[in-house]
């Protein structure tokens, strides 16, 4: 399976719960900071973590937004494992801004990532996947896609990826592919995003925000354990399911803030 933004923050925590439960896992990054992110250098740090832990997963460093980039991920899992059953959609970039703040260069930037991204990697492997008589893609989507404030093309590109997704399990259900949507949120999930937009002081994630049922905010690998599960077996049945851990954006929220005392 392939792991697009694989190699920091959310997609870090996908690749490596996905290889501790025996996935044959190629996740790929870029190795330089982008617009609103602190995720650099990141692949060597996660091979030492892999090597640590005695995981196997190929590490790649490539852009989602190219296709002779994602052609090479593709074909690098072909020929590395013989096959192609899933993908997790995950790289995307989260620049804040209206749209009166966001120039014309920035907005393609960030449709290219969060919404075309995901469009190259479904079209390039899709044709591997019903080979193997099915497989699952899960598209990591952002409470944004219902709309936030000073979010206007981080918003439009999430929602785009939500209905995108919606469609896609339509237009492949008789192919046995699912396609479902995980929502991370609950504040305080590190990512290269979420930190950009702090200077990069972790301290300051999560602060004031109302958290998860679990009484704490969300992990990484709370959403790793979800995406597990969706490309379990045991999810067989699942198709067009948006599931929020810990942030309801689906059912009319956020949730509001814990009351003091």
């Amino acid at each position: 399976m392939i792991v697009s933004g694989g190699t920091f923050g959310i997609g870090r925590a996908i690749t490596l719960g996905l290889a501790s439960r025996g996935h044959k896992v190629v996740a790929f990054g870029l190795e330089a900071a982008q617009v609103s992110s602190v995720a650099e250098a990141a692949i060597p740090g996660l091979r030492n973590e892999l090597a640590s832990r005695k995981l196997e997963a190929t590490i790649l460093e490539a852009d989602v937004s190219r296709a002779s980039d994602v052609k090479r991920v593709v074909d690098t899992a072909i020929e590395t494992y013989g096959r192609l059953d899933a993908v997790v959609n995950n790289a995307a970039i989260g620049p804040l801004g209206t749209v009166l703040d966001t120039d014309e260069d920035l907005f393609d930037r960030v449709v290219s990532v969060n919404l075309k991204g995901p469009y190259l990697m479904s079209r390039m492997a899709i044709p591997h996947i019903k080979r193997q008589g099915g497989g699952s893609i899960v598209n990591i989507g952002s409470g944004a896609g219902w709309g936030k404030p000073n979010m206007a093309v981080y918003s439009a590109t999430k929602g785009g990826l939500h209905t995108l997704s919606a469609a896609m399990a339509y237009d492949f259900i008789y192919d046995r592919i699912r396609v479902n949507t995980v929502i991370p949120g609950g504040g305080g999930i590190v990512s290269g995003m979420s930190l950009g937009r702090v200077g990069g002081d972790q301290s300051r994630l999560g602060k004031g925000s109302p958290g998860t049922a679990a009484g704490r905010v969300a992990t990484g690998d709370d959403i790793a354990n979800v995406v597990a599960f969706l490309l379990s077996p045991e999810a067989e049945t699942l198709s067009g399911t948006v599931i929020d851990v810990g942030c309801f954006a689906n059912q009319g929220g956020p949730v509001p803030p814990k009351p003091a005392g």
